[in-house]
């Protein structure tokens, strides 16, 4: 299936001067086409997408010296795509021999589990998620009252009070389970 070579020729001699958009424009045309050969070629550990970028870098940077065959592009793309995912799939392979050779880990705690997410966030979670809503949006985000209140699809006053509410929930929520500092250096 041949895609316009013409436009090939024209859009890389362009792109060979700097013209970025025309490069673009290759670029449009070619990239479903380099990212289907390149999934046929590539382990899935690799990101095929990264395969494309480093294609497609490979030609700007070559964009005075690659070969069009018949003023099309394309061919020299899958070469290069070809290539690029070889030596992708061979630093795989070298990153798996590798890991292969190390011991296994000792299981270490998440350092992130010594710390809770403190009484605030604590007590917040334990309100109902109308209540959430409204905090979230008029005192975490700082929106105004009219606008939560078009953001939730309920009146003006709805908003008012249920913020009034939440608020007063919120503050009955320490009163119950009071904030205990913590020991380990983390933030309350």
């Amino acid at each position: 299936m041949r895609t316009g070579s013409g436009d090939d020729a024209e859009d890389w001699a362009a792109a060979g001067r700097g013209d970025g958009e025309a490069y673009g424009r290759v670029f449009d045309r070619h990239r479903d086409r380099v990212r289907r050969h390149a999934v046929r070629l590539v382990p899935p550990e690799v990101d095929v997408d990264d395969v494309v970028a480093v294609v497609f870098l490979e030609a700007w940077r070559r964009r005075r010296t690659a070969r069009l065959v018949d003023g099309d592009l394309l061919p020299w793309l899958l070469v290069t795509a070809t290539n690029v995912a070889r030596n992708a799939t061979r630093a795989t392979m070298r990153h798996r021999r590798l890991l292969a050779t190390l011991p296994p880990a000792e299981h270490a705690p998440d350092p992130a589990d010594r710390h809770d997410d403190g009484a605030a966030v604590a007590a917040f979670r334990r309100l109902a998620v109308a209540d959430q809503q409204v905090l979230a949006l008029c005192v975490i985000a700082g929106h105004r009252e009219a606008e939560a209140a078009a953001v939730l699809g309920v009146p003006i006053g709805t908003v008012k009070s249920r913020l009034s509410r939440a608020r007063k929930r919120l503050g009955a929520q320490f009163t119950e389970h009071p904030a205990v500092p913590t020991t380990s250096g983390g933030h309350r």
